[in-house]
């Protein structure tokens, strides 16, 4: 009997669906009302018995032809009809959905719902599930485009979406105020620029924990529903901006190749001060907080969270590298060897590191190109090098140095070659493997270090060699080339001393241009060989004339050689202390002998061999003037 009632009481609220349910609308309307007020009115249950109720409280009579016409909605109809009128009333509001957090968990629930239905109608036999099928499709298309612009609010700008407020884009935690310069040559804007940092073991939170998790449930979805690239270039185009911020503050700008390669070399320099530290802080900090967010993001959705991070990273990565490639291209002029060397040094230090972060199919390119760019800098000091030798080559023999003096050459070039081997790990890095048959070096020296840098270095000391030898031969006293030749030289030993330098020439190349210091010295004091040959006592006796010449010599020697230069002073007190040594006690005997013969000695004695001492004592003068 109780049986009997409730089929009864269901047939009574089929017949009363019949007869309200005009629409499909109205009709699932009121199956909803009626399901929900009582648990044995279900859905399934009343749409299953409709078809067989003909009529109710009336003896089981049929119904109106109306009623009888009526085709009731199939389970998949109601569904898709249910969720297309809770989808479309939350996807056609301004506001964003994720302002509120019931909404959005309602949205997602229901996005769920309609890629399930959209399975079952797919797996379902077609029949006339096609129509459904096309409808499902097109709402599903609707909650994508939806989920995209969530998505991307939800990165750009999470605090509109969410109460959590966001972190600091450069990751500090210090005012702005302190944290900041400005870059007052940008136009129309002053940048803030960070403050160089030195600790690179910092990982930035971009987002807020709430809107990472909130973020990935949206990746969910659109992963699930066939939009896993959509996704992922939504993150890429929401994220650019955040990247070309951080980028900007670390005071780089985009320059092309041309305005690299045209720019003065002192604002070049400039800006390749600020590339080193901008390098590390975008590969050591900006890129590895970019990995972290798209892993926790893209949790369990590969491969997109790799696409995304490669999409990311990729625009500030090649911005950096860019600007590093045209430097390579650029200009060989010496002067740029050590800020390329430091870029270099930058990019290879950080290759190892690249090996974990870039290691998935989408952005190992990026550590490719690191790695080429690394290349093309080590090419651009090997050029350079190259570029010293020739700048050697051509430095103009015309115009003599005044006294014999440093010739500037020489000193550019020792003092950039120690300042060189400062990077000598480096240097002998990028050397190793080149090609220098060119230069024709000639048999290496088995006692001299045979790197491809201190071959280098070796032929670069030749050809300056070479180079002084050749402009010895302006001045017309031969004397003064001697002098000249011995000021480079020991200049040349100075540096060479106790320095990488000595390491890289070897013992056997100081004992070598030792050698040749003296040779110039000995060939120097053939003049003042001369003066005292004046003063030998030989068969002819001695004779007052020959002090007559002694003083003229003397005279004119020491004249001359006032104005001469020694640089450096112990080689200058040792010269004139050899000069008197030769000279003075020569003419101190002559002077003896010929007072014990010559009653008419003291015609021709113009100089004591106190002022010959004294007129010896000022030579090199020229020394002070420099």
């Amino acid at each position: 009997m109780a049986e009997n009632g409730e089929e009864k009481l269901i047939a009574t609220v089929q017949h009363i669906i019949k007869t309200l349910g005009r629409t499909d609308t109205m009709t699932e309307d009121i199956l909803k009302v009626f399901s929900n007020y009582d648990g044995r009115f279900s859905i399934d249950k009343l749409s299953g018995k409709r078809d067989a109720a003909s009529g109710v409280g009336g003896g089981g009579g049929g119904g109106s032809s109306e009623e009888q016409q009526h085709v009731p909605m199939t389970s998949f109809e109601r569904t898709l009809r249910t969720l297309d009128r809770q989808i479309s009333q939350v996807i056609n509001q301004e506001r964003l959905i994720w302002s509120e957090s019931d909404a959005a968990e309602g949205f997602l629930e229901a996005v769920d719902d309609l890629i399930a239905t959209i399975k079952d109608l797919e797996s379902a036999p077609l029949g006339n599930n096609q129509h459904l099928l096309d409808r499902a499709d097109d709402l599903l298309q609707k909650c994508m485009f939806r989920l995209e612009r969530e998505f991307k609010s939800l990165i750009e700008r999470p605090d509109d979406a969410a109460p959590a407020a966001p972190s600091r884009p450069t990751g500090f935690d210090s005012d702005e105020s302190d944290e900041y310069e400005y870059d007052e040559d940008i136009e129309d804007a002053r940048i803030p620029i960070a403050r160089p940092v030195t600790d690179y073991d910092v990982v930035i939170d971009a987002l807020p924990p709430g809107s990472v998790s909130d973020l990935h449930k949206i990746a969910r979805r659109m992963v699930a529903a066939g939009f896993g690239r959509e996704c992922a270039e939504t993150y890429v185009v929401a994220r650019k901006g955040f990247l070309e911020e951080s980028v900007a503050r670390l005071g780089l700008r985009y320059r092309t190749a041309e305005d690299v390669k045209t720019a003065p070399w002192d604002e070049l320099e400039l800006e390749i001060a600020r590339w080193i530290p901008a390098f590390n802080m975008v590969f050591k900090i900006l890129v590895p907080s970019e990995r972290q967010l798209c892993d926790r993001l893209f949790d369990g959705l590969l491969p997109y969270g790799d696409m995304a991070f490669a999409g990311a990273s990729r625009p500030p990565a090649l911005q950096l590298l860019s600007f590093a490639d045209a430097v390579a291209a650029g200009s060989r002029a010496p002067e740029r060897l050590f800020r390329v060397v430091d870029m270099y040094e930058a990019a290879r230090d950080l290759l190892p590191e690249l090996e974990t972060i870039f290691s998935d199919e989408y952005s190992c390119a990026l550590r490719n190109e690191v790695a080429t760019v690394c290349s093309a800098l080590g090419s651009s000091i090997k050029g350079i090098f190259m570029e010293l030798e020739n700048l050697i080559r051509r430095d103009p023999v015309r115009v003599a140095v005044p006294g014999g003096g440093l010739h500037p050459i020489t000193r550019y070039v020792m003092n950039y070659l120690r300042a060189a081997c400062g990077s000598r790990q480096t240097l002998e890095e990028v050397m190793e493997g080149g090609d220098f048959g060119a230069m024709s070096v000639g048999p290496i020296d088995p006692d001299r270090p045979t790197s491809s840098l201190a071959i280098h270095i070796a032929w670069i000391m030749d050809v300056l060699q070479k180079n002084l030898e050749a402009k010895s031969e302006l001045y017309r006293e031969p004397a003064l080339s001697c002098v000249f030749l011995m000021n480079n030289g020991k200049y040349i030993l100075q540096k060479v001393k106790d320095s990488e330098l000595g390491v890289l020439l070897g013992e056997e190349w100081s004992k070598q241009m030792n050698s040749k210091v003296r040779r110039w010295n000995r060939e120097y004091h053939r003049v003042w060989a001369k003066i005292v040959s004046v003063l030998q006592i030989n068969d002819g006796g001695v004779r007052p004339e020959k002090l007559r010449v002694f003083n003229n010599y003397l005279d004119e020697n020491c004249k001359i050689q006032r104005e001469w230069v020694i640089a450096d002073e112990q080689m200058r007190i040792d010269l004139r202390m050899a000069i008197m040594d030769s000279v003075v006690p020569a003419y101190r005997t002559f002077l003896s002998r010929l007072r014990a013969i010559s009653d008419t000695r003291d015609v021709y004695v113009k100089y004591t061999p106190e002022d010959v001492e004294a007129c010896i004592g000022e030579l090199f003068q020229g020394t002070e003037k420099r």
